[in-house]
């Protein structure tokens, strides 16, 4: 209650109705798998098209070196192919993969250590470029002594920070003179040392200044360049090389301060000449690691906490991610820790591929028969597509490519659409066709098979979850069931403390029903009236005392999803001429 302490007219706003409550997106994608560069520690990194994937995970990778792990680059590709607009990549890399790393100078003392920001040959590209730089400058009105301490009062002490080192040329074709700032206050500086008297220049245009020492970084990888100008060595300041870099995408810099007590600009310290204009280092010793050295635990990640998760485990942190894969990667251990993590978020859906040479029916079933669950669907065959690296066509797990059709879908019809008899974009082929007999072996165990139609092109032609549950069997009911619960677990949050009693519940219920309605409306319900479409309960016929006294608000909801028209029947009869 508002307080009323003096005489007056007041306005008070309050709700009363229903709040809006908005769908949540059912088309982000997460991927995980081998890539060319890319943190493999951390949270899944945000991709907006595969332009943006080259840049933060680098191009397609060999079959040679990366046989069949080679595939996150490809269906991340044909992810945004086929209609997917964002997706969320985690990067995995076998143990004894390597990062790149130099020194500057390489000789023993002051040092900066360079180490690029994730393993891979990729770092043996990079280049770091240091040359000389300054902030600022000024000169010096005024030498104010007191007792032996000198302060010189220049004419902007603006960027002259405690501990910068400053340079000072006595006079044309002298050496420079160098000294540290040892404390700025206002228009005066106190340094290290003493300068000559002589350095005091009052002209209009002063041929005798100070200047700060500072470096500049340029940091090259392929068309990507860092450019960090004014770095420094002094730590307490805003521009000291360590912190300016640290959100570098290429790489993590370490100073390594010498025992030299001298006063060196940082440039001369790196460089160990003062004749040059500026030195260059190639990053060495990155490495891919072996193939060989890949488990399923790679995969499947480790959770070491928040910010520390890896493979799978790493998408624990994500709450924007809908559907999940891992392309390419069949081992059951693998895919089973994938539907266990779907299952246990309960708000996102794994897309599966079968292994390439499962072309048997039997083969297939019996990987099929590995799973039972309404978060998960399997995909086959494989698509052939064309590859740029290799310049000729070459099989793809079919799981990014799906992914971008369920976007596609999605953003077209509703999640409520089963999306399926829908055209595989860039696809040429298929690496194995299946025919109408081994189809009806197939889609009533649960595989969703992708077939090629004369006429109508390559299409998935299929929209089960390998489900053993009848009532959960088709992918757009229970993808549907997501959207809802995620939904309105999203918007309620407003309900959390308020008072637990007749009014709450009414405008919850409220709430409820205006977003199913919306549902309904847009044919995401089944039904001819709201009243077959939905029903939302909450009151006491859904809570009893004690659960009210336990702080506990009850909403019992039910939904009439719309199936899929998966069997069209035409019941043809002969009409003939004396028939009524």
């Amino acid at each position: 209650m508002a307080e009323y302490l003096s005489p007056g007219v007041y306005v008070e706003e309050f709700d009363s109705g229903s709040k809006p409550m908005e769908g949540v997106s059912t088309s982000t994608a997460g991927f995980i798998g081998l890539a060319q560069k890319g943190m493999t520690v951390g949270l899944p990194q945000l991709v907006t098209n595969f332009g943006d994937f080259k840049r933060k995970y680098g191009g397609y990778l060999s079959a040679n070196e990366f046989g069949d792990y080679r595939f996150l680059a490809y269906a991340v590709e044909h992810f945004f192919a086929n209609g997917g607009s964002r997706c969320f990549v985690m990067r995995v890399a076998p143990g004894d993969a390597a990062c790149a790393a130099g020194f500057l100078p390489q000789e023993e003392g002051a040092a900066l250590k360079f180490t690029a920001k994730n393993q891979g040959e990729w770092g043996n590209q990079l280049q770091v470029l240091i040359s000389p730089a300054s902030k600022a400058k000024t000169q010096v009105l005024e030498i104010v002594t007191e007792g032996e301490n000198k302060k010189y009062r220049v004419k902007k002490a603006v960027g002259f920070h405690a501990g910068d080192v400053v340079a000072y040329r006595v006079a044309e074709g002298e050496d420079v003179v160098y000294n540290r700032v040892v404390k700025v206050q206002d228009n005066m500086l106190e340094f290290v040392s003493p300068f000559d008297d002589d350095i005091v220049d009052t002209n209009l245009l002063p041929e005798k200044v100070l200047t700060t020492c500072e470096f500049t970084l340029e940091a090259h990888f392929d068309d990507i360049v860092e450019i960090y100008e004014n770095l420094s060595f002094n730590i307490n300041e805003a521009n000291y090389v360590m912190k300016k870099t640290e959100k570098s995408d290429l790489f993590f810099v370490e100073y390594i301060p010498g025992e030299s007590e001298d006063i060196l600009p940082p440039f001369e310290v790196i460089a160990r000449d003062k004749t040059l204009s500026a030195v260059t280092l190639s990053l060495a010793g990155g490495s891919n690691g072996s193939v060989g050295e890949l488990s399923a635990a790679d995969f499947i990640g480790e959770d070491n906490g928040a910010g520390k998760r890896t493979g799978i485990q790493a998408f624990v942190d994500n709450d924007m991610v809908s559907i999940m894969a891992v392309p390419g990667v069949t081992d059951p251990n693998v895919q089973l820790s994938l539907v266990a993590h779907c299952e246990l978020l309960a708000s996102r859906f794994a897309v599966l591929d079968a292994p390439q040479d499962a072309k048997k029916i039997d083969d297939i079933i019996a990987h099929r028969d590995l799973f039972d669950s309404t978060y998960a669907a399997l995909y086959h065959p494989w698509l052939l597509v064309f590859d740029p690296l290799d310049k000729r066509n070459i099989a793809i797990p079919p799981s990014g490519s799906v992914m971008g059709i369920y976007a596609r879908s999605d953003n077209e019809r509703g999640v409520h659409k089963a999306p399926a008899n829908e055209a595989v974009r860039a696809c040429v082929g298929l690496d194995c066709n299946f025919n109408k007999g081994e189809q009806d072996i197939l889609n009533p165990k649960g595989v969703d098979l992708i077939r090629a139609f004369p006429g109508m092109g390559i299409r998935v032609w299929g929209a089960r979850t390998v489900s053993s549950d009848g009532s959960w069997k088709y992918v757009n009911v229970r993808r549907l069931f997501i959207f809802i619960e995620e939904s309105i677990k999203a918007n309620t949050n407003w309900v959390v403390f308020e008072p637990n009693d007749e009014t709450l519940w009414v405008r919850v219920k409220r709430t409820i029903e205006v977003f199913l309605t919306g549902l309904w409306r847009n044919g995401s319900l089944a039904g001819t009236s709201t009243d077959e479409a939905f029903y939302v309960n909450v009151g006491r016929s859904t809570m009893s005392q004690d659960d009210i006294d336990n702080g506990r608000l009850i909403c019992v909801i039910g939904v009439a999803p719309v199936k899929p028209a998966e069997f069209v029947i035409f019941r043809i009869t002969q009409k003939t001429g004396d028939a009524q």
